[in-house]
């Protein structure tokens, strides 16, 4: 259960609408590396964890990921607002508005939209914790290259603020995985398995590899 408070984490305030580069940021919504993809997937793996320091991680990050599709929605929304015929056009934001009109709809930067095959969940705190800091670091880098693109200081300003908390995303899992890697050292290791053995022609035993 969620309270929700009616308000962003933080202020999106954009005075100059661009479809061009709503194009973009979208993909943070709905891309291989957006904040739905990774709500989703930090909320669904939090079920079958089995210690509780990752469990609680997951609940916190997960619910702030749904703030942050929150954010992107609201700066998506506010760059295609009150657009002309001509500066659809114009953007090439044609396409997108055939579909949606202005409405935000989850897909990637390329017009795919949103998939859960983008993620995983295992059930493994060492296999989960690992993709997870790999999620926060590529979504860095999105934030990076959309950086790169924007010279709107009001579309920079709420990107940096997203971008740095994927930074503390990954800092808060890599506490979480070392904290299961030295309360629970077996975490995420197989007991080895034996070496199956088979007779060759000649009645001698071939060594085979592990199953």
């Amino acid at each position: 259960m969620w309270s929700y408070e009616k308000k962003l984490q933080y202020p999106v305030k954009i005075a100059r609408p661009n479809p061009a580069l709503a194009k973009v940021i979208i993909t943070q919504l709905g891309g291989p590396d957006g904040e739905l993809g990774a709500a989703n997937r930090y909320l669904s793996q939090r079920f079958a964890s089995p210690y509780p320091v990752v469990k609680g991680t997951l609940t916190d990050i997960g619910t702030e990921e749904l703030g942050h599709s929150e954010m992107i929605s609201a700066i998506v929304y506010q760059l295609t607002r009150n657009l002309t015929p001509q500066q659809i056009k114009d953007a090439g934001f044609d396409a997108y508005f055939v579909d949606h009109t202005t409405g935000i709809y989850p897909q990637d930067a390329s017009g795919n939209p949103f998939n859960a095959a983008t993620f995983q969940s295992t059930g493994d705190a060492i296999a989960d914790l690992t993709e997870d800091l790999a999620a926060e670091q590529k979504a860095r880098v999105t934030y990076d290259n959309i950086l790169r693109l924007a010279d709107d200081p009001d579309v920079r300003d709420a990107i940096k603020f997203l971008r740095e908390r994927e930074i503390v995303h990954f800092q808060r899992f890599g506490e979480a995985e070392r904290e299961v890697s030295s309360k629970y050292p077996g975490s995420g290791k197989l007991t080895p398995a034996p070496f199956r053995t088979r007779k060759n022609k000649n009645n001698r035993c071939i060594k085979l590899s592990r199953i």
